[in-house]
């Protein structure tokens, strides 16, 4: 074994977040990697995933690291099922023993499982990575299901690679052994949004007036998709409540989605005081964050994560997030780097409003915590525990095949 670890990536498209620690990880000196990429979304199919518009990231996605797009040779290609990932080209790459290891992200597309199947007939160790978690509302039927073929599988993966405290322990409920789960965390590139923050800060009476917010209003902003497991109608009714208690209190919308036209319904009809930037991309995110005191994840069970909760701690941002959001018990510190409260409990959501805005120099107390918490989350972290998990592996692999 080389003291370079070749890896291979595969994963469905390429996705914003993601393309930052892909470049770290090429950069490492321990590390060979490649990425592979199963699908290339159009603006259309970005629309149809619950944007509501047209677009494309306006961020380098494919610079600063080796990939390639496999040939998707599926009957109707797109993600969101199984068989939109067809690529068996991966068999034959992986087969080639290239690579040490393959790291693939979730198993719920053809094309992961392609590449599961390739490492074990080749003995290539084989990492998934995934942020499931226990606390996304599953039908008995389905959790039946899960309990008897996940372990089946789990229990043979050489890593199981978990965002945080409770992927890891959906990993742990489907068998995994202990020692076989490392924390990759998600991250996003801290330091260009904390740069762009620092430097949209003394324009933020500017950015205010754009958006019609009051200069010394205290404002919660929505920033995400118009979806259903997002639930955007809890925070316009949480907010209509806390700026009834509270007049200084505003909200900022960022997205657009079918459930948009609902939000503006209830906000002309109770005359609430929140306003509707429509879709930021990537590079305009920041202006949002500098616009806003604290940021409002209300999502359901389905928010595996929710990365604008670290985007907001990058800029400086308290969170407020629902008791299934699943970053919460990792950034979320209630009174310190901001509250949680009970999924779907608007008037909840709007107590912690008005409770967080009644001091809003402890608000700006609880922003610079959490830049400190979210500074454990960033992608030179996240390759240097990529780059850890494969010596550990590899290395038992040479000890178990030198004792042979």
């Amino acid at each position: 074994m080389s003291d370079t670890y070749r890896l291979a990536i595969v994963t469905t498209h390429p996705i914003q977040y993601n393309a930052e620690w892909y470049r770290a990880l090429a950069a490492h000196p321990d590390l060979d990697s490649h990425v592979y990429y199963c699908h290339q979304a159009t603006p259309q199919e970005q629309a149809s995933a619950g944007f509501g518009v047209e677009f494309d990231w306006d961020v380098p996605l494919l610079t600063g690291y080796p990939y390639t797009f496999l040939k998707n040779v599926a009957s109707t290609p797109g993600l969101g099922r199984f068989s939109g990932l067809d690529t068996p080209e991966i068999r034959e790459i992986i087969q080639s023993r290239k690579y040490d290891a393959v790291m693939v992200n979730g198993w719920n597309h053809k094309s992961a499982w392609q590449a599961i199947w390739a490492c074990w007939k080749s003995n290539v160790k084989i990492l998934v990575r995934s942020d499931s978690h226990l606390h996304t509302q599953r039908s008995l039927l389905t959790s039946a299901i899960k309990s008897i073929g996940y372990p089946r599988f789990i229990r043979r993966l050489d890593g199981c690679l978990a965002v945080g405290k409770w992927s890891r322990e959906y990993f742990l409920k489907y068998g995994a052994r202990p020692d076989r789960i490392f924390i990759i965390p998600h991250t996003i590139d801290n330091v260009a949004l904390e740069k762009e923050a620092e430097r949209l800060r003394p324009l933020r009476p500017e950015v205010r007036r754009k958006w019609d917010l009051g200069p010394e209003a205290i404002v919660f902003a929505f920033i995400g998709k118009f979806i259903g497991k997002k639930r955007p109608m809890d925070f316009v009714r949480a907010l209509d409540q806390a700026a009834r208690r509270n007049s200084k209190i505003q909200g900022l919308m960022v997205g657009d989605g079918p459930l948009r036209a609902a939000c503006e319904s209830f906000v002309q009809m109770h005359g609430t005081p929140v306003r509707f930037s429509g879709f930021l991309n990537q590079s305009q995110i920041a202006t949002a964050y500098t616009a806003c005191d604290a940021l409002v994840l209300p999502s359901g069970g389905d928010e595996t994560w929710g990365l604008v909760v670290n985007e907001a701690m990058a800029c400086g941002r308290p969170c407020l997030c629902s008791d299934r959001v699943g970053c919460g018990p990792d950034l979320v510190i209630p009174g310190r780097t901001g509250a949680i409260f009970p999924t779907g409990d608007f008037e909840a959501l709007a107590n912690a409003m008005v409770d967080m805005a009644r001091d809003p120099a402890r608000m700006s107390d609880m922003g610079m915590e959490a830049n400190r918490k979210i500074q454990n989350y960033s992608v030179p972290v996240a390759a240097e525990a990529m780059v850890q998990c494969l010596g550990t592996i590899l290395h038992r692999c040479a000890i178990n095949a030198g004792s042979l």
